[in-house]
């Protein structure tokens, strides 16, 4: 368990600090020695760093133990995330090589709707008249054919700094390889006095679509960023000094972001999976479904014995080509609006109330009835209980809109609030089978975590549905994002695109001479493998240095992206070698990976095929002190004390005597029956009728069928 209850370990005195900014709340999670302590505030969506200092200030001032250095901060951001999905990032520019200025309109020949004949692709972040080019060319090969002439450099400035901009993004063909002339221009255009961002530097892999795209999101989010940054470094009652999370499951310090502002989209979230990993893993569960449903969307990952990581994410139509933890991301949420379409169907979200003016029942003049409205209508949100009693939701305000709602719908208003909640279930229920069912898993073989503000309160109907037995969900759920965070280490990815085919291993004519061939191929493939990732381990030494970490304390972690030849995508099969192991084994054992990684997901393997190694990844990890996670013993199954209330509450249409329980009174070994409604500070959790609970040693919520 985690709640003011660790295990007191009288050598840590540092205050270590997790911090989430999410589009209705901010939470704040503080770690003090053993004991941890929770906090949260509203968000304040036209300057997040608002609500960020606001939080940290009033936790550290509630709990004012002297301490011998600055707190430990690890701050999850928002900002990138919705830089993007509401286009509101900077003014930027893009220069190309000369004639290739349209790679980000012309895009990829895929089309996301095959048969949708009015479907409309997102506009580039960079338009027509802000893309430039330049005579420059480096072949494949990394050689420069044409050198960057002076003038068109001078040119170049010049009708850059006419068009006041914020940032630009640089990104010639095969830069990756070579990146001289993009270091060329990136240092002439310094003079300008704006942040320019490197394709080379943010991602030197090639597919120049993905690659540009990458870089000019970077770019595009890299002054909203450094704004965020700036606000929280300047302000007296934050700590100058702190890490950002970034979408990895690591972070780094706020000082050395330039290149890496990309890699914080989807950082709140990563939080989430890497505290549900955490805990469930602790409880005995390691193939799980993480489910953190916030006020704005709800997103769900796939842990199967650890936590999946992909290079390959679209955020709002873009492709972003870093790595990050495997997340799904639908617009669902406890603020979601409720409406009613021209044909009279029943729609929830993704539009959202946020955090202003929020639901109807925060009273802040809301008037779309929202999916906390609804479970308030219900009865299954405590209204006097909500922020442990420190924010009272109004009652009667949302039961008028949601019989006004009810009359445009033509249904009575329970089948009216029932409906919006079904909803909502069904399209986190579709998001869960995007990262399961979809992709070859049974969900019956997964245990549903589930956490944020408003995961409880669907998460057992969602598990019926989906056919999952058991519900797991910790205690401060609410604030599981910010908790996580506290678990992150200080993480660093690095790659290189190299396009080398491994050897044949036999051929049917000539066997020994192709056999030798092959031999020396292999040995010169090996040293070329060893020498690439030996040049990555020096950038990660030297780099990690600055996050405070000496080569002996890192952990690093090798891999290659593979495919056949011929294809168009990869796999990331794991690396590791020993010095003294034969050349031929090592690309033997490679290629054997290769083939059943490729089996076990697309269910066959071409083991005729000539296989090509894409890109080298590096990962360099320098681990951070973790907050321990203790069991406590069991008491008896009895939960009355806990026991706060009897009322009557709404399940398919039907009121239903539901007994109310305080989650922070419940003790390991305590049972309830459902229908219960357990409420605590940062969340509410619902137990259906047909649904038992037992509170586990670490004080988790098992829910369970009867």
């Amino acid at each position: 368990m985690w709640l003011n209850e660790m295990e007191h370990r009288p050598d840590l005195i540092v205050k270590n600090i997790g911090v989430d900014t999410g589009g209705t709340f901010t939470d704040i999670v503080m770690r003090i020695k053993g004991d941890l302590f929770t906090h949260k505030v509203l968000s304040t969506p036209q300057n997040p760093a608002l609500a960020v200092i606001q939080g940290v200030s009033e936790i550290l001032h509630q709990h004012d133990t002297a301490t011998e250095r600055k707190p430990d901060i690890v701050h999850g951001s928002t900002v990138a995330t919705n830089a993007l999905l509401e286009r509101r990032g900077a003014r930027i520019a893009l220069v190309t090589t000369k004639d290739f200025e349209d790679i980000l309109e012309i895009g990829r020949q895929a089309r996301p709707d095959l048969y949708d004949f009015f479907v409309e692709r997102p506009a580039p972040l960079v338009p027509a008249d802000r893309r430039f080019g330049i005579s420059e060319r480096t072949l494949h090969t990394g050689e420069i054919q044409i050198e960057i002439e002076p003038s068109d450099l001078e040119m170049l400035t010049s009708e850059l700094s006419a068009l006041e901009l914020d940032a630009i993004a640089v990104c010639f063909l095969f830069a990756y390889v070579n990146p001289h002339n993009e270091q060329i221009v990136a240092n002439y255009l310094s003079r300008l006095g704006i942040p320019v961002s490197c394709s080379h530097e943010v991602l030197p892999e090639y597919r120049e679509y993905a690659r540009f795209s990458t870089t000019v999101a970077n770019a595009y989010i890299r002054p909203t960023l450094e704004r965020h940054l700036s606000t929280l470094i300047d302000a007296e009652r934050f700590p100058a000094t702190f890490r950002l999370m970034l979408s990895n499951g690591g972070c780094i310090s706020a000082r050395n972001f330039e290149s890496a502002g990309i890699r914080t989209v989807l950082s709140g979230p990563a939080g989430g999976v890497i505290g549900a990993y955490q805990v469930a893993k602790a409880a005995g569960y390691d193939q799980i479904i993480t489910f953190d449903m916030g006020g704005t969307s709800t997103d769900v990952s796939l842990c199967n014995s650890g936590i999946s990581l992909t290079t390959e994410s679209t955020i709002s139509g873009l492709p972003i080509k870093v790595p990050l933890i495997d997340i799904h991301t639908v617009g669902a949420g406890g603020g979601s609006i409720a409406t009613v379409d021209a044909g009279g169907a029943l729609r929830v979200g993704p539009e959202s109330a946020g955090a202003d003016p929020g639901p109807i029942c925060y009273g802040n003049n809301g008037t779309d009835v929202t999916v906390t409205d609804a479970n308030l209508y219900l009865g299954r949100i405590a209204a006097t209980q909500f922020l442990g009693g420190a924010m009272s939701l109004d009652v009667n305000k949302p039961r008028r809109h949601i019989e006004e709602f009810a009359k445009r719908l033509g249904v009575p208003p329970l089948q009216a609030a029932d409906g919006i909640l079904k909803i909502a279930n069904a399209a986190m229920e579709r998001a869960i089978k995007v990262i399961s069912v979809e992709r070859g898993f049974d969900t019956r073989d997964f245990t549903l975590v589930s956490f944020g503000g408003a995961g409880g309160l669907h998460a057992a109907f969602m598990a019926e549905n989906l056919g999952i037995g058991t519900v797991l969900v910790p205690p401060n759920g609410g604030l599981l994002s910010a908790y996580g965070m506290l678990f992150a280490d200080v993480v660093k990815d690095y790659s290189q695109t190299v396009l080398w085919q491994f050897s044949e291993t036999r051929h049917r004519d000539d066997r020994r001479t192709s056999e030798e061939k092959n031999r020396e191929g292999n040995a010169n493939l090996v040293e070329a493998l060893n020498a690439g990732f030996d040049t990555l381990l020096t950038r990660a030494e030297n780099e990690m240095k600055n996050e405070g970490f000496a080569p002996h304390q890192l952990k690093v972690d090798r891999s290659l992206d593979m495919r056949y030849q011929g294809q168009s995508y990869e796999l990331n099969i794991p690396c590791f070698t020993a010095a003294s192991e034969p050349a031929t084994e090592v690309v033997e054992t490679l290629v054997k990976k290769f083939h059943a990684a490729h089996e076990r997901r697309f269910g066959y393997a071409r083991t005729d095929a000539p296989v090509e190694v894409v890109n080298l990844r590096l990962t360099a990890t320098g681990e951070t002190d973790k907050p321990p996670i203790a069991a406590v013993p069991l008491a008896d199954a009895d939960a009355a004390e806990a026991f706060t209330v009897q009322n009557p509450v709404i399940f398919e249409g039907e009121a239903l005597p539901t007994n109310f329980y305080r989650r922070e009174m419940l003790r390991p070994g305590n049972r309830i029956i459902g229908p219960a409604i357990v409420t605590e500070f940062s969340a509410t959790t619902v137990i259906p009728p047909h649904f038992s609970a037992v509170v586990d040693g670490y004080q988790n919520l098992i829910l369970t069928k009867k």
